[in-house]
């Protein structure tokens, strides 16, 4: 079991890390963007090892969100007044709905291609849509919008089941408790939404 640390304590770390950062996104704590580029930099190494081209790619997409999100909430957080002091819950807009879905089913078939193409990547389709979902659910997070979660349980299920056949079990481990962290996500902002409404409904 030592054994075994010591030799995947890259991946072992950025599960650990990962976890951190849900547990922050589910309390809207800030310093989640922080956790959020440490965990980045490991699982870039992680998938780079495993070939997954387009995960690791993500990555690199997650530190330029992690510091753009902690931007917009900091800001939002400055400029609001909930009692706080913290970037509301909000929900998405039939407009968003529609670009985000014109967005995501582009951004898969580009990817799957680049990587059939040029790379040998062993799941190009579940490699990209699970990119497309992650890259969409994490510009959600950074406008605090309450159906990212739902896009976090799409793509942690189907990577749960591509991270088991690629062995990469602390991941796989890892990606079952964001699908039920997800769920556990979903229903504390969307409380936290319906308080706000209360209140202004109040006001």
């Amino acid at each position: 079991m030592l054994n075994w640390l010591i030799i995947n304590y890259i991946e072992v770390t950025g599960a650990i890390l990962g976890l951190i950062y849900v547990i922050l996104s589910i309390r809207q704590n800030i310093s989640l963007w922080f956790v959020g580029i440490l965990t980045s930099a490991f699982y870039i190494v992680v998938f780079l090892n495993s070939k997954l081209y387009a995960n690791m790619a993500l990555q690199f997409y997650y530190l330029i969100m992690s510091i753009y999100g902690w931007y917009i909430w900091k800001r939002a957080a400055s400029n609001s007044n909930e009692l706080n002091n913290n970037m509301p819950v909000s929900t998405v807009s039939n407009s968003i709905i529609l670009w985000c879905s014109i967005i995501g089913v582009t951004l898969s078939i580009i990817l799957w291609k680049i990587l059939q193409i040029f790379t040998d990547s062993p799941f190009p389709i579940l490699d990209s849509v699970t990119s497309s979902l992650s890259i969409i659910a994490t510009w959600m997070i950074t406008r605090k919008y309450l159906e990212n979660w739902l896009l976090w349980i799409v793509a942690d299920i189907i990577s749960v089941g591509l991270y088991f056949y690629m062995k990469l079990f602390p991941t796989t481990l890892l990606f079952f408790i964001y699908t039920i962290m997800a769920v556990l996500g979903f229903m504390e902002w969307r409380k936290s939404l319906h308080v706000k409404l209360l209140v202004n409904k109040q006001l």
